[in-house]
């Protein structure tokens, strides 16, 4: 099976109509991963494969515009019908499980070990399954926060995550077929470098010379068209802009 990346969720940093926040689904080689769990893009998932048969589930960092809907989804997995056949591994931060069991108003996680295999991502955790390899580093962020490198076949995208800009994310996008980049921000503020303008997003693309941009993740001081545009005058290589709903074969 080819690569393919479907978009579930774009908005930052809450969800607005048909615009759930992070998250997509990454399929290929076998395997399905829902990578980055923002609210609404469980319903959006549903649209486009049966959770239940979910290969793994990525989290890039624990904002809650990119996990919060685990909590549906354990909800889904223990209560609605939707059990996998296995608990579904989770590749997260390491205080994932104890946040969902927390919100949930549980001391343990021992609960959810019926639906959800947690473990821990660090810089170049690596692991595959079947022919996909799914390879996390460590970026710039307010919160532990990492990228996601995924080669499958020849073909390899390349995640930002939230961050802003790094040598470690730049050396994730190298030539990637695909570099989904966040730009959420206009300018950078106090000194403070966690998030990507759209020039950071296209300096990135050029420099890691990657043959196609595509921006999400744009905040509220932008527009998505003006975010891809900017990011464009800079990146050198076809630049697109995220859309819900949309597949693109890497």
């Amino acid at each position: 099976m080819p690569l393919t990346l479907t978009v579930l969720g774009t908005a930052s940093p809450h969800p607005g109509p048909d615009r759930p926040c992070s998250g997509y689904l990454l399929s290929g080689g076998g395997a399905e991963v829902w990578v980055d769990a923002g609210p609404g893009t469980f319903a959006a998932l549903q649209r486009h494969t049966d959770p239940a048969r979910l290969t793994a589930i990525w989290i890039s960092h624990l904002h809650a515009d990119h996990s919060a809907d685990l909590l549906s989804a354990a909800y889904a997995f223990a209560f609605g019908g939707m059990t996998p056949a296995a608990p579904i591994p989770v590749y997260a931060p390491q205080d994932c499980a104890r946040r969902l069991a927390g919100f949930l108003g549980r001391a343990d996680v021992d609960f959810l070990k019926g639906v959800f295999d947690f473990r821990a991502l660090y810089d170049g955790h690596d692991v595959r399954h079947w022919n996909l390899r799914l390879t996390a580093r460590a970026v710039a962020h307010d919160t532990e926060a990492y990228g996601l490198r995924a080669e499958c076949q020849g073909s390899v995208l390349a995640y930002s995550g939230d961050s802003g800009p790094c040598a470690a994310l730049g050396e994730l996008a190298a030539r990637a077929d695909l570099f989904l980049c966040e730009a959420d921000i206009d300018a950078h503020h106090d000194g403070r470098r966690v998030h990507l303008t759209p020039e950071d997003a296209g300096r990135t693309a050029l420099e890691a010379r990657v043959r196609e941009l595509l921006v999400t993740h744009v905040g509220p001081t932008l527009t998505r068209e003006e975010a891809t545009a900017r990011a464009a005058a800079v990146s050198g290589r076809p630049t697109h802009t995220a859309v819900e709903g949309h597949t693109r074969t890497v």
